[in-house]
């Protein structure tokens, strides 16, 4: 893109605002960010990074952090990506297990890598990056782009060389570095821009900040948005629509509780994003009222896609809101599941019969008919091959066929007639009762058609296969009963709900919950671990329904 359109706007980047309250911003070109790229990784060679060096990544979102993510494949180093909101204490962890040979970070981290660095034994080549050096070693990122390097042409990488380790957000055990290899980068490249059409020219608005670098390999600016990341739920949609109008943006990238926010604003006020026809969510199944709220704060004829995969493998699927509002939403209330649409031209994938343990090669698997519940696997070019911390999951999340892995992703669900994906739930979220499975994602649409409740969680207590199924459910704005009459009326209101529909009958059993614990990354994701144990305690003392 730096030889095609040199001088077009790769990244912006919002800084404060002047004294009459216009937003300032900071710019790069193509050509400026691919120089400046260059001499990051010219940098590092000369420092002594070799091709495969793992370094650890932990910079604010920016031009910055688009520019050494660059840096780094260019000098052919692995780009540890890590999201500082999954917590210090899994941060640390993670880190630690991802075996850093350096730090490319702002000063806290250094700070606390230094304090903890017989945790990271081999941080050897460290950056500063947005302030000083203090008692550190390394050197600055100001360094790496100041000093006239002389080191000769950069190492050309190959689809099969390493290129980065990202982490998984830990919804259903702790948090697994995914091994992401060029190849997989390409694929992913090549399957978002042909499935959406993405032209060069076009104005990006991503909400989660790695959309960025996709961005600049299609030739489409990046307005980065002044948010934290990190805590989706939290942003303010003034500053979303701020950047839009600005920019005249064209698409948007972000989780569902980005645009249940914006959307929400959108209708109160009256204000649309009028220059924006292409609006992705991913991380979590978006809910049809957000949906419809965000369809309708766009232009008329864009659309909202909601891209389905996991950090192991995506893009898999695709389904957009017309079809969703037209169809699939009526059935998915009634406890078909979710639908996430049609598999992208580079997937190929299968239903298979449920396993609860490793599956050592695809000749060892059971294909389904269409319509059976089973787990989900895929095989592709974006689907990664490996995971490179706690090793002991490739057993469970991978199985051999042939020259080719197959990700198992840990969704159940079925193929329609029509060749679409409907997830279930989670492999691992299932409840085992005496009668048989109870998929959350089915059961948990028929509660959350009351209109006093947000959202609703099916756990299970007791042991596998005489599970007893529990539904958890939390108020809309966190609005408890105020009284035990209201509590009991507004159970045996779900409690009847739930008797009109066969896949929700046999429940007897439901708790209030002020508010859910979920993911930070995409704030969606309910932990229905935390919850299954929550609900055993609050059963052993109760007895039964609050």
């Amino acid at each position: 893109m730096a030889r095609v359109m040199p001088s077009a706007v790769a990244v912006v980047e919002p800084l404060g605002y002047d004294r009459r309250g216009k937003r300032r911003y900071r710019e790069i070109s193509f050509e400026e960010l691919d120089r400046d790229s260059d001499r990051i990784a010219r940098g590092l060679h000369e420092l002594g990074v070799v091709p495969g060096t793992r370094l650890a990544l932990l910079v604010r979102p920016g031009i910055d952090f688009i520019s050494l993510v660059f840096g780094l494949f260019k000098a052919a180093a692995v780009a540890i990506l890590i999201d500082p909101g999954m917590g210090r204490r899994n941060l640390v962890r993670c880190l630690s297990e991802a075996d850093p040979e350096g730090f490319v970070a702002i000063p806290i981290v250094h700070a606390v890598r230094t304090l903890l660095k017989d945790r990271f034994p081999r941080a050897k080549w460290n950056v500063t990056v947005g302030g000083r050096r203090w008692f550190w070693d390394g050197v600055t990122l100001d360094q790496l782009r100041g000093e006239p390097w002389t080191c000769g042409e950069l190492t050309p990488t190959l689809a099969d060389d390493p290129a980065a380790i990202i982490f998984t957000t830990g919804s259903t055990g702790p948090p697994k570095g995914v091994l992401y290899r060029h190849g997989n980068f390409d694929g992913q490249v090549t399957q978002i821009r042909d499935f959406y059409g993405i032209r060069p020219g076009e104005i990006d608005l991503p909400g989660f900040p790695l959309f960025g670098l996709f961005n600049c390999a299609m030739g489409v600016t990046t307005v980065i948005p002044d948010m934290d990341p990190s805590r989706p739920a939290r942003v303010d949609p003034a500053k979303i629509l701020e950047a839009a109008e600005d920019w005249s943006v064209t698409q948007a990238f972000g989780s569902p509780a980005i645009w249940n926010r914006v959307g929400q604003y959108c209708r109160e006020h009256g204000v649309r994003l009028g220059t924006v026809r292409r609006v992705l969510s991913a991380g979590a199944p978006v809910p049809a009222d957000v949906l419809e709220r965000m369809k309708a704060a766009i232009h008329p004829e864009g659309d909202i896609h909601t891209p389905y995969g996991a950090t192991e493998a995506l893009p898999v699927a695709s389904i957009s809101a017309t079809e969703v509002l037209g169809e699939t939403a009526e059935k998915t209330s009634q406890g078909a599941g979710v639908c996430v649409g049609r598999n992208f031209p580079g997937i190929r994938w299968q239903v298979i019969r449920i396993v609860d343990g490793p599956i050592g090669s695809l000749d060892e698997v059971e294909s389904l008919d269409t319509g059976e519940i089973g787990e989900l696997i895929v095989q592709g070019p974006v689907v990664t091959r490996e995971y490179c911390t706690r090793r002991e999951s490739n057993a469970l999340g991978k199985i051999a066929g042939g020259d080719e892995v197959w990700h198992r992703m840990g969704d159940t669900g079925y193929l329609d007639e029509e060749g679409r994906f409907w997830v279930c739930g989670r492999l691992a979220h299932r409840v085992l009762t005496s009668g048989g499975p109870m998929f959350p994602l089915q059961c948990e649409a028929i509660f959350n058609q009351h209109p006093a409740i947000y959202r609703s969680a099916l756990v299970g207590v007791g042991p596998p296969g005489q599970q007893r199924p529990v539904i958890i459910v939390e108020p809309r704005n966190g609005r408890m009963p105020r009284s035990v009459d209201a509590k009991a009326s507004l159970i045996e209101e779900l409690r009847q709900l739930g008797r009109k529909n066969p896949l929700t009958e046999r429940i007897d059993d439901f708790l209030l919950h002020p508010r859910f614990p979920v993911d930070i990354r995409h704030n969606a994701k309910i932990f229905r671990e935390k919850l299954a144990v929550w609900a055993t305690k609050k059963l052993s003392r109760t007895g039964g329904s609050e």
